[in-house]
This record gives structure tokens, C-alpha cells and sequence, in this order.
């Protein structure tokens, strides 16, 4: 197989909580991960030279070895000596820098893209174990769909599908530090811990009501008083009908769950006209 194309979908945080911190400094984490539709789009061209390389249409991507695919393509390519190399060309969708793991799920790609290419039989389990060495999310990227996160982002469990729902995505035109939010969560003496155990609950009733009253992130108690239209966009989202609207991640990306696509449609032409956002999408959970 000399060519391929692989596509590498985004995520959101239904819930985000974090209950420790390792001495190494890792945070550890209780999550709900969300796989939703919003994708980018990498395409594969194997090298005679043996060399790894990548375009792709973003220009505030660094497309070196600084590059979480240069990384992933590097690694296997070491681990299994292999004499001949891959090209990537990444059609970048998923805002960057946004909490919807964009660079994970793109070296998650790679990954398998590599892994099916090069026929090195990795399963899944032996991918994320790899991906973990490049980044606590890659993992997640590589299972996807509805999962519960633990440990560092690392410890995986499968829960049962989320509702497919209507979503909203917004992305600010700021970006924020996460090592800042975090720093900044460390300092706090203590913060509201989302209720997961009952967002779990919620999802295996396919109780979209009970999903959105459960919604809840920490780090968004950080976030939104250093960047005010993260409130500002989930206001907007609740306002228009949103059944619930939340920060993924450390943000500062938003996203609403429409139940209601003629609500989804009116927020999102209001937004548009508006131009308060970098990005803006109309996508779905998967």
C-alpha cells in the first residue's frame, strides 16, 4: 500500500475533572471524552528515500520535527526499522489549540496510517500504548467514541454510546496557555467537581436532559475570567436553545447540544453575522 488517506476526528469534553496531582507534575483526571464529526483530513505517500515529511494548509503549523505526525511516522519507523519513509499532507479543520485535541488525534492518524501502510500488525492496544509516549490524549484518539478518562488522560473505559445530537462549535479568536489554566486551578483552594459517576448515568439512559444538567469543567472556572467570550459564546448557545453549552478542555472552544436544528441554524447565523469567532461549526457527536 503505497497511498492512503486517513480521516482524523475531534473531541469534546461532556465532563472534565481534575482530582490530583502526580509528583512528576501531571494533573490527574476524571473525564468523559465525546468523539463528534469535525474532522481533518491527512493523506499518505510512502518514500523510496526513507525520509519523513509533511505539508499541510495551515500556516501556523510547524511541519518539523516539532510536529506530533513527524513525531508518530518517526517513532514506528525506528521501532520497526523500516527503509522506506511517508509523506503527509494534513488538511487542517479542528481548530488549533482549541481543547478538542486537533494534534492528538492527528498523530493518532498517523499511527494507524502508518501502522496499515507499512503491514506492521499493531492492534489498537499496541498503538496507544505507543501514542501515550507522545501525548496523554493520543490514546483516547486512537479508541474514540464515548469514553471514560483516567489517570493522566491514559486509562480508558468504554461507556455507552452518546446520543447523536446536534452540536454547535465555536473557537474565540484568543488562545489560552493550558499550563496556565492549570497553574492557575493549582492555586485555587478548592473548585465544584462535576458529578461523573451521574454524567455516566445520564449517557447509558440516553437522557440528553439529565447529559446537559451534568455537564460541567473545572478548568472552565479558570478559564472564563481570563477570556470573557468563552461565557460570552455559552450564553449565546443557551439563549438561542441550546440544551446545555460548555468549554472542552481548557478551551477555549465552546460547543452547545442542540436537541432543536432550527435553534442550532438561528445561533449560528447570529453568530456568524456577528463575526466573534475564529471558527464556527455545525457538526454532530459520533
Amino acid at each position: 500500500m503505497d497511498q492512503l488517506r486517513k480521516k482524523a476526528y475531534g473531541k469534546i469534553n461532556l465532563a472534565l475533572d481534575v482530582i490530583g496531582r502526580r509528583d512528576d507534575g501531571y494533573h490527574l483526571v476524571k473525564m468523559i471524552m465525546q468523539t463528534v464529526e469535525l474532522h481533518d483530513e491527512l493523506s499518505f505517500e510512502k518514500t523510496t528515500d526513507g525520509s519523513v515529511s509533511m505539508t499541510t494548509n495551515d500556516s501556523t503549523l510547524p511541519v518539523n520535527d516539532d510536529n506530533l505526525c513527524i513525531k508518530a511516522a518517526k517513532l514506528l519507523k525506528d521501532e520497526f526499522h523500516l527503509t522506506e519513509g511517508v509523506n503527509i499532507h494534513l488538511e487542517k479543520n479542528i481548530p488549533v489549540a482549541a481543547g478538542m485535541a486537533g494534534g492528538s488525534t492527528d498523530a493518532a492518524a498517523v499511527l494507524k496510517a502508518v501502522n496499515e501502510m507499512f503491514e506492521l500488525g499493531l492492534s489498537d492496544e499496541d498503538l496507544m500504548e505507543r501514542g501515550l509516549s507522545l501525548g496523554a490524549d493520543i490514546p483516547y484518539c486512537i479508541m474514540g467514541g464515548t469514553a471514560l478518562s483516567e489517570g493522566i488522560g491514559e486509562e480508558l473505559t468504554k461507556i455507552s454510546p452518546m446520543p447523536k445530537v446536534a452540536l454547535l462549535i465555536a473557537k474565540p479568536p484568543v488562545n489560552v496557555s493550558t499550563g496556565k489554566v492549570y497553574t492557575t486551578l493549582d492555586s485555587l483552594e478548592s473548585y465544584e467537581h462535576p458529578d461523573i459517576d451521574g454524567m455516566v448515568r445520564s449517557i447509558e439512559e440516553k437522557n440528553i436532559k439529565e447529559i446537559c444538567n451534568t455537564m460541567g469543567n473545572v478548568l472552565a472556572d479558570v478559564t472564563m475570567p481570563m477570556v470573557k467570550e468563552v461565557e460570552q459564546l455559552r450564553d449565546t448557545m443557551l439563549s438561542f436553545g441550546a440544551d446545555g453549552a460548555m468549554m472542552t478542555g481548557s478551551g477555549p472552544t465552546v460547543f452547545g447540544i442542540f436537541t432543536d436544528e432550527v435553534a442550532l441554524d438561528k445561533c449560528y447565523l447570529d453568530l456568524k453575522e456577528k463575526n466573534v469567532c475564529e471558527r464556527l461549526y455545525k457538526t454532530f457527536v459520533l
